[in-house]
């Protein structure tokens, strides 16, 4: 199999959809000519013309809600914003008409679009360009939201998303797009960029929504934990010294519970990490659903490692980030309940 970072693996999931459906299309900002802003949608205008990979004005309302007009009329729109912080002028379209159109119109139009988005820090791209919104998907009943931690899932899960006929929003941690990040280390001078790819088959293949994956394995506790926080969990539990179930959720709605419920059962912990802010994080919602679940097996009570609840600081993005030092603590004391 070939070896891809992310971005490379995004990319031939594009070519791949729009090689096997013409009705699949690609617009947002700068997506044509320019290839997107971190190169996702590079050569596709060039393979597939100005009809199926076009660039669009700077409004992401009329973006998401051509993207709706075109899904319900049978056409697969794959948008691109080009940063989640711009998702704020055209939540009302996503939120509004997108994630109702199949249950108010009773079945009748279906806006089976993918909205992708990069999300997240990393670049020191500031309070507008390095958000973590991903809680605000996850409330809305009608959406799928997904977040991929490797190039194999990001190609699979994008593959799946483009076919699901109702609307997901694809996040996309910017800072593991162009290598696995190994999550040593907690600030710029990781060398992440120089990490090996990851193996992803060419061709069709797709990877489930709603379903987890265990990212690592142990008996001690559970790490819950997707994108960018899934490497940085491995290296805290190594750093720890615990041997961690590290569940990858992948897909944060529709969840997969089951994973979730099984591993707590086993281990007794629970440690939920996500960089985005603390309160009313995504995270909140695990931590209810295993204090549900798996109350009768927790031997501790569940911890949340994440963001601060403060504007997003450019300069101490490093500080802000829940990195290895951070969680490998609150899995020792965590273990020591």
């Amino acid at each position: 199999m070939p070896a891809m970072n992310m971005i490379q693996a995004l990319n031939d999931a594009h070519h791949v959809a729009m090689e096997a459906d013409d009705d699949v299309v690609v617009f947002g900002e700068d997506v044509g000519y320019f290839g997107g802003v971190f190169r996702v949608t590079k050569g596709l205008q060039e393979k597939f013309g100005k009809t199926r990979c076009f660039d669009t004005p700077i409004s992401e309302q009329g973006i998401i809600a051509a993207a709706i007009g075109m899904g319900a009329y049978g056409i697969r729109p794959v948008v691109e914003i080009q940063f989640a912080d711009y998702m704020y002028p055209g939540y009302d379209q996503l939120v509004s008409e997108a994630a109702r159109l199949r249950h108010r119109s009773a079945g009748d139009f279906w806006a089976p679009i993918t909205v992708r988005m990069p999300t997240g820090g990393g670049i020191f791209g500031g309070q507008t360009h390095s958000q973590s919104p991903e809680a605000l998907f996850t409330h809305v009943a009608g959406l799928k939201t997904v977040v991929p931690s490797n190039p194999y899932d990001a190609k699979g899960l994008l593959l799946a998303a483009i076919a699901d006929n109702d609307p997901v929003v694809f996040l996309e941690p910017k800072r593991i797009y162009n290598g696995p990040f190994d999550g040593h280390h907690d600030g710029p001078s990781v060398g992440w960029k120089n990490h090996p790819k990851g193996e992803v088959p060419e061709g069709h293949y797709t990877v489930p929504l709603g379903k987890a994956a265990m990212a690592s394995e142990g008996s001690d506790i559970t790490i819950l934990a997707y994108g960018t926080m899934v490497h940085v969990a491995l290296a805290a539990a190594e750093q720890a010294g615990v041997e961690a179930d590290v569940v990858d959720l992948r897909t944060l709605l529709p969840l997969d519970l089951d994973t979730i419920v099984e591993s707590v059962k086993k281990t007794g912990r629970c440690v939920v990490a996500h960089e985005a802010t603390h309160t009313s994080g995504f995270g909140a919602e695990l931590a209810a659903l295993v204090q549900r679940y798996c109350f009768f097996h927790l031997e501790a009570p569940v911890r949340r490692v994440t963001g601060w609840d403060t504007p997003y600081p450019h300069a101490q993005e490093w500080d802000y980030f829940p990195g290895p030092d951070r969680l490998a603590g609150y899995l020792t004391e965590t273990m020591a309940i």
